[in-house]
Order: C-alpha cells, then sequence, then structure tokens
C-alpha cells in the first residue's frame, strides 16, 4: 500500500493536470478558505486538462450549472 502524502493544493492540481486520463475542470477558492461563513466577494481560479479548449471547458461549466440548477434541493 502506498505512503500516506500529504500534498498542497497547487501540487494536487498539478498532478491533475499531469494526468492523460483526467477531462475535468478544477475550481478552487483563490486563497486558503478556513472560515465558516464567506465574505462578500468570491475570487476562484480555474484549471482545465491540456485536452479540453477553452470553448469546450465553459461547455462542460455551462452543463455543471444547469445539472445543479435543476437538481439542487
Amino acid at each position: 500500500m502506498p505512503e500516506l502524502a500529504f500534498l498542497t493544493t497547487q501540487e494536487l492540481i498539478a498532478e491533475l493536470m499531469r494526468r492523460q486520463t483526467f477531462y475535468g475542470i478544477v475550481v478552487h477558492t483563490a486563497e486558503d478558505h478556513k472560515r465558516e461563513s464567506w465574505g462578500n466577494e468570491r475570487v476562484f481560479k480555474v484549471h482545465y486538462s491540456p485536452n479540453l479548449d477553452s470553448g469546450k471547458a465553459s461547455r462542460l461549466l455551462d452543463v455543471v450549472a444547469g445539472y445543479l440548477e435543476t437538481n439542487s434541493p
């Protein structure tokens, strides 16, 4: 069994982006969020796999947003 490793957010994202089998998007806060409540402004970073161009990534996010709108409680 592999040893448990602790990686930073950036290291985890870099690993995903290196994998040819990853076909997706990672959205995360621009800064570490350690509070229970969000402030008024939320800044996010978006990374998408190299096998997606910006148009495909945008369409994928649209599909996810549509799914969330119709399937949220």
